[in-house]
């Protein structure tokens, strides 16, 4: 919190003196979008990162553009229930932040924009990072793992899981916290997994036995990190960096953080325009914003310690002083079969717990 505060300081102290031109140059937008986006005067963001980098990004671009600048932060897996409600009367312009996986659902129901092509997309490090028919672009990557409570553990006499087959053993009964299948994109990335590592059948077994051991689904992914240091969550199943945020940023000197050893998957935080956006050149603009150091750089000042996916940021330091590297992820992965599998792996999910999942799935 400390340092979000310092850096509101100062990107105050700094905009206040950023010309027309110069806001320019920091993002490398062409002037003539500039000038249509400042035309529409207003953007609305839905985001799915932590509200305070969302708010970060908003309120510096709103400050280097002089366009009004409301957001909302809504779960991944909200977004796409609010969306299709609106059907094609978007309430929002753009959606900024979350798990790749419900965006390509999102885009397969024809409710993104792929008619602009960001010229700082030429930045990403991978074709991986980006939708291949231009629905998204990536703007930052996360390992998904474990996060313990490592004084909790000690007064159970308990070691930390090492594995996803670790997570199923009858001492962890009752001490996981997992994400909500309906509401957040985190399981629906763990699901791809384990359907994909083990097998469908098998992988959807793994899931139901897991669920035995699952004491609280949480609204968003984020969610059990927030509770490991304090103890309510023992064991917390999600994104490292969230991990890493409890550490610095809170002071939870207590969490521990399990890359799994017998491999794992990354999710792709992405940004995107929404079909039928009432501000079209100011979305067109936040894109290009999105993907240039003036935004990405925002993550780590504000507590959110992904790796970034353009090649002209500076990554974060807490990552590789924490031993996170993406080679953690399985070299069996298939990003492209994901896109294809998520809705109906889910869906097969929540039809094998069935009567297991009553009342189970509660949100924080």
């Amino acid at each position: 919190m400390k340092k979000f505060l310092a850096f509101l300081l100062a990107a105050l102290m700094l905009v206040g003196c950023v010309s027309f031109a110069a806001a320019e140059d920091v993002v490398g937008a062409d002037a003539d979008l500039v000038a249509a986006a400042k035309a529409d005067g207003e953007l609305v963001v839905y985001g799915s990162c932590e509200e305070p980098y969302l708010a970060a990004a908003c309120q510096a671009f709103e400050k280097l553009y002089g366009i009004k600048t409301q957001f909302q932060r809504l779960s991944t897996g909200e977004v796409p229930t609010k969306i299709e409600e609106e059907n094609g009367n978007p309430s929002a312009d753009v959606w900024f932040g979350g798990t790749n996986n419900p965006y390509d659902a999102l885009a397969a129901k024809g409710f993104l924009d792929n008619s602009y092509v960001p010229a700082n997309a030429s930045h990403l490090l991978s074709e991986l990072y980006k939708d291949p028919n231009g629905y998204w672009y990536g703007i930052y990557t996360g390992i998904l793992g474990f996060m313990v409570n490592t004084d909790e553990l000690a007064r159970l006499g308990l070691e930390a899981p090492q594995t996803w087959d670790d997570l199923l053993k009858e001492e962890y009964k009752n001490l996981i916290w997992f994400s909500n299948y309906n509401t957040a994109g985190t399981p629906k990335l763990a699901a791809n997994l384990m359907l994909q590592m083990k097998g469908h059948d098998d992988g959807i077994a793994y899931l139901v036995a897991l669920d035995k051991n699952i004491q609280q689904y949480t609204k968003s992914g984020s969610g059990p990190s927030k509770n490991v240091g304090t103890g309510q969550c023992v064991i917390g199943i999600g994104f490292l960096h969230d991990g890493i945020t409890q550490i610095l940023d809170n002071g939870y000197d207590n969490v521990g953080l399990v890359i799994p050893a017998d491999g794992t998957a990354c999710e792709i935080g992405p940004v995107a325009i929404f079909k039928g956006a009432k501000h079209m050149n100011a979305a067109k603009l936040f894109l290009e914003f999105a993907l240039s150091p003036a935004c990405v750089e925002l993550a780590d000042d504000t507590g959110s310690y992904q790796f970034l996916v353009i090649d002209n940021a500076q990554q974060p330091e807490a990552a590789a002083q924490f031993g996170l590297t993406l080679d953690a992820v399985w070299d069996g992965y298939d990003f492209a079969k994901a896109v294809t599998d998520t809705e109906q792996n889910v869906a097969d999910v929540m039809a094998a717990l069935g009567d297991a999942a009553d009342g189970r799935f509660k949100t924080e």
